[in-house]
C-alpha cells in the first residue's frame, strides 16, 4: 500500500493520479475529507501532529510519501515541523515502510551557481533553517540504518490544481484572463520551475525503485530561463502582449501587513532577485527522464487548467 501523508495538496493530488494509473493501492491521509470513487483509493482522517492517529491511519504501508504543506508562516513551521518529522520517523520505524519526503530548496539558501544534491546547507531564512534541520534529522536516521528515506526536492513548481504557484497565479492565470502579468523580483535573473506532472511521475519512480533510498534526489526540471523569457513565452502561447508589473521587496512587505501568506514570502525574496538554478541531472540520467519543456507545459495548461478566456 502506498500512503500519502498530507493528501489534498497539489503535489499529493498529482501523485495520486500517477499511482492510480500504476494500479497501486492508495491510502490518503489528511485532516479534511477527500472524496474518492476508486476502489483502490481510500481516505483516513489523521492529524500529522497526533502520533496515535498517524499510526492508525498508515498501518500496513509499504511506501509512505510525506507531502504535507503547512501554513506559510515561519513560527508555525518552527513549532510544527519538528513534531511532524519525529512522528513520521517513528511511523517509518514501526511500519518498516520506505519514506519519501517531498522537499523544497530553502535549506540551500542563496547559491551562486546551480543547486545540486550535494550543495551545502546555508539557509538564510527562518523557514530554510527549519528545512535544513528536518533534512539533517532524516538523513542521520538513514545513515544510522534506522529508516529508509528518500528526500525528493523540487524547485518552485507550476501546473498546480490550486493557486499555490506564483507562476500559475501571477503569469498564466493573468494571461488566461487577458490581464497583465506580475513578476516577483528581478525579471532579468534566471529561475527554475518544476512541472508538477513531472514531479509526480518522478515520485512514483522513486517509490517503485528501492535502490533509490537513503539519498537525495532533485526531481526532473527543465533548465532555467530569465523571468522575461518566461513571460514572453507565456504571452506568445496565450496570444497576448507580454505586459507585466514587477513586485519588489517593499511592495511585498506592504501587502504582507494585510496578508500573512505574502508576509511569509518576504524572507524568501533572495530567490527572486538572484539566479535560482535548480539542477536535476542526477535524476535525469539515473531514470532516463527528460523534463517537460516549458513551452510544452504552458501550452498544455493554456488548454486545461488555465484555459484561455474569450
Amino acid at each position: 500500500m502506498h500512503t500519502i501523508l498530507g493528501a489534498g495538496g497539489p503535489i499529493a493530488n498529482a501523485l495520486t493520479t500517477e499511482l492510480t494509473k500504476a494500479n497501486e493501492t492508495i491510502r490518503l491521509v489528511s485532516r479534511k475529507p477527500i472524496a474518492t470513487s476508486n476502489p483502490n483509493v481510500s481516505w483516513v482522517k489523521a492529524d500529522l501532529l497526533n502520533e496515535a492517529e498517524l499510526f492508525a491511519a498508515a498501518e500496513g504501508s509499504k511506501v509512505i510519501y510525506l507531502c504535507a504543506g503547512l501554513v506559510y508562516d515561519a513560527k508555525i513551521w518552527q513549532e510544527q515541523w519538528p513534531v511532524i518529522i519525529q512522528n513520521v520517523i517513528n511511523l517509518t520505524k514501526r511500519t518498516g515502510a520506505r519514506l519519501i519526503f517531498f522537499d523544497n530548496v530553502y535549506m540551500y539558501g542563496l547559491v551562486n551557481g546551480p543547486m545540486k544534491e550535494d550543495t551545502p546547507y546555508h539557509p538564510c531564512s527562518l523557514k530554510g533553517k527549519v528545512r535544513a534541520k528536518v533534512a539533517e534529522q532524516l538523513m542521520n536516521e538513514a545513515k544510522a540504518g534506522k529508516i529508509n528515506v528518500t528526500i525528493a526536492r523540487a524547485a518552485d513548481f507550476y501546473g498546480a490544481d490550486s493557486m499555490n504557484s506564483f507562476f500559475d497565479m501571477m503569469v498564466l492565470d493573468k494571461f488566461a484572463k487577458k490581464g497583465k502579468a506580475q513578476w516577483i523580483g528581478n525579471p532579468n535573473t534566471l529561475h527554475s520551475f518544476t512541472y508538477i506532472e513531472d514531479a509526480a511521475k518522478a515520485l512514483l519512480l522513486l517509490g517503485q525503485t528501492p535502490d533509490s533510498g537513503n539519498q537525495i534526489w532533485h526531481l526532473p526540471t527543465a533548465a532555467p530561463l530569465k523571468g522575461k523569457a518566461f513571460i514572453e513565452m507565456a504571452a506568445k502561447i496565450y496570444e497576448t502582449k507580454a505586459q507585466y508589473l514587477t513586485i519588489n521587496k517593499l511592495m511585498l512587505r506592504l501587502v504582507g501587513l494585510f496578508k500573512k501568506v505574502v508576509a511569509g514570502t518576504v524572507e524568501m525574496y533572495y530567490q527572486y532577485d538572484h539566479d535560482y538554478h535548480f539542477d536535476s541531472t542526477k535524476f535525469e540520467k539515473a531514470f532516463n527522464f527528460k523534463p517537460t519543456a516549458y513551452d510544452d507545459g504552458i501550452l498544455k495548461l493554456s488548454k486545461t487548467m488555465y484555459k484561455k478566456q474569450n
